[in-house]
């Protein structure tokens, strides 16, 4: 039986997240923060002073519903899950991230996990 990827790679402090640019066509890689949640991995467009959900990974995936993750040596197909407002999972995707983070964080990241719009990816093997 294969390990989840939380179990396997939940510790690891980034992910990196390949969208396909929603006007260039060219790939786009960010390293990003992230919680995993069995095969799920949660992220989090910051607050901040940027509307949420309005960073280019974000409207990326929104026009181009596929991306590619990769976490510590692994290489993942990724659909997206746009969650924000949408109950339990919603908070899940934050308490997790925040969990996570703000241990090792000298700022109060309570804002950013109030603020910010969570994107839920849903892993595959590449």
């Amino acid at each position: 039986m294969v390990e989840s990827v939380e179990v396997r790679l939940g510790a690891e402090p980034y992910a990196y997240l390949t969208t396909t640019g929603r006007r260039s066509g060219a790939p786009r890689e960010i390293e990003i923060w992230f919680a995993a949640r069995g095969d799920t991995i949660y992220l989090l467009n910051g607050g901040g002073s940027k509307a949420a959900g309005s960073a280019d990974w974000v409207r990326n995936l929104r026009a181009r519903s596929e991306a590619v993750v990769r976490i510590g040596g692994e290489r993942f197909t990724a659909v997206p899950r746009f969650i924000a407002g949408a109950g339990a999972e919603d908070r899940l995707a934050r308490d997790l991230l925040f969990a996570k983070y703000q241990p090792g964080n000298a700022g109060d990241l309570g804002g950013w996990r109030e603020t910010g719009y969570p994107v839920a990816l849903d892993l595959r093997p590449a």
